[in-house]
């Protein structure tokens, strides 16, 4: 299993105050490839930055510097909610 050691917030270790919604780059390693906003568990960011990323990205997608959503076409998992290859009866 895992380890319980919580990664160190990437912006308190370089001593970043503000984050910034022009930082386009760095906002992109903050968001999936799916274009939703990491999770502090994944990010590792502390709740006071999460919150400032999670306000970044939404207004750099307002701005179009970031997608709202991903470009690639979503891939079928077949799951419970998957009904379109259903056969009818």
């Amino acid at each position: 299993m895992g380890s319980n050691r919580r990664k160190s917030c990437p912006y308190c270790k370089d001593k970043i105050e503000q984050v910034d919604w022009k930082d386009v780059d760095g906002l992109k390693k903050m968001v999936s490839e799916r274009g939703k906003i990491r999770s502090r568990r994944i990010s590792g960011a502390c709740r006071r930055h999460q919150n400032q990323i999670a306000t970044a990205v939404k207004r750099a997608r307002e701005l179009a510097l970031l997608p709202y959503v991903s470009d690639a076409p979503p891939e079928r998992s077949g799951g419970r909610r998957d009904r379109g290859d259903r056969e009818e009866r």
